[in-house]
């Protein structure tokens, strides 16, 4: 018997149900590279990369729902340029490497899928779901930056995105990934 579709949803930021914040938490620390006790520390890398996309009204977060409400994956993102905003001046290659890419590029998303659900493409409708919001806003084209030489470079790839730069970061190479709206 064939597995049912997921479905993806738009979370509110005033609105995100509990049992579905927690199942988006479990997902952003089972794909983290980086693991940290309880305490501060751990609380603002979880804020960086996922809490300040999730409290903030203008922006997007979607999750798959694979029936009955099991979370699936996820993608947040920005509509609005990283470069300019004042909230992101904790990333600093978006100002010091990739102003002029996120011009060009304005939106900016992160995405995980549970281990379980990965190949079925539920990441591409995520990143398809993603883009119609991104192009409703007005947004020229949309980005993600990761790890140069990362697996997950190939998936964004098949999602239409090219790379469009990269610059040093803490002691790796990090790629700026583009695909026009």
């Amino acid at each position: 018997m064939a597995e049912p579709a997921c479905t993806i949803i738009r979370l509110e930021a005033t609105k995100v149900r509990p049992d579905l914040l927690a199942q988006v938490e479990a997902i952003f620390w089972q794909t983290s590279a980086r693991t940290f006790p309880p305490g501060p520390e751990r609380d603002a890398f979880l804020e960086r990369w996922l809490g300040r996309y999730l409290s903030a009204a203008d922006d997007v977060a979607l999750v798959a729902l694979n029936p009955p409400d099991i979370v699936a994956g996820y993608l947040v993102g920005a509509l609005e340029d990283p470069a300019t905003q004042a909230r992101f001046d904790d990333i600093a290659y978006f100002r010091s490497d990739f102003a002029h890419l996120t011009a060009q590029f304005p939106a900016h998303l992160h995405i995980n899928l549970d281990a379980r659900f990965r190949s079925r493409g539920i990441g591409a409708r995520l990143i398809e779901a993603f883009a119609g919001h991104a192009g409703c806003a007005g947004a020229p084209g949309m980005h993600v930056v990761t790890g140069k030489g990362m697996r997950n470079v190939r998936f964004y790839e098949r999602c239409g995105f090219t790379a469009r730069g990269a610059a040093p970061w803490k002691g790796g190479e990090i790629v700026f990934l583009g695909r026009e709206l």
